[in-house]
């Protein structure tokens, strides 16, 4: 498996990615009412009633602050990101996550990343505006430009900005892991794919 030649920047999703996550999005859904099969950020913007958007709004903050306090990094996290700062590449996360939970997670595991963008900033994954922006303000071509994350969400997101999909699947299997360009089972599989990539320009 090799990766495109013209990387140029990488991108990475937090949760699951880089970081653990202990989310229960099953009870989430359960606490704020959301159905099975509907967007979770949809469902609570779509609310109508302002109170009750409210109270879900901080039913899922509680929940992503009380995640961001266990998160650990993900085996050879580490090691990834020096590996991509050594090679001299522009680096970002994108999340789905809140911005409080995203600060708190990067800080704790010492996620050598400045460049954050959270759901407050960008409509949330899939969409792609996050990633574009970054591949704006990088001034890098989007197809230049690989993200790496662990869900749907990711790879959609990844498609629809014309980035390079690169899915970390932890060794299973995924039913949607061929709609991405790469799939690695851990972060040591793409710092090789980059150790190998740099040497051969």
């Amino acid at each position: 498996m090799n990766l495109p030649m013209q990387i140029k920047g990488i991108i990475f999703d937090l949760d699951g990615t880089l970081v653990e996550s202990s989310l229960d999005f099953g009870l989430i859904r359960q606490q704020i009412g959301c159905p099975d099969g509907i967007d979770l950020l949809n469902y609570v913007d779509d609310l109508s009633c302002k109170v009750s958007q409210a109270d879900a709004k901080q039913i899922i903050l509680d929940h992503e602050y009380q995640d961001a306090l266990s998160a650990k990094p993900i085996k050879g996290m580490t090691e990834l990101i020096n590996a991509i700062e050594a090679a001299k590449l522009p680096i970002a996360i994108v999340t789905r996550n809140s911005l409080a939970a995203s600060a708190l997670k990067v800080k704790q595991n010492n996620i050598a990343i400045d460049h954050v963008l959270t759901r407050e900033d960008y409509p949330a994954k899939p969409a792609p505006d996050a990633l574009l922006a970054i591949a704006a303000q990088w001034q890098i071509a989007p197809q230049d430009i690989i993200y790496v994350g662990d869900y749907l969400y990711d790879i959609q997101a990844a498609n629809n900005a014309g980035m390079i999909a690169c899915f970390i699947n932890h060794g299973i299997d995924s039913t949607y892991q061929h709609l991405a360009d790469i799939i690695i089972n851990d972060l040591s599989q793409l710092q090789q794919l980059l150790v190998s990539h740099s040497h051969s320009d």
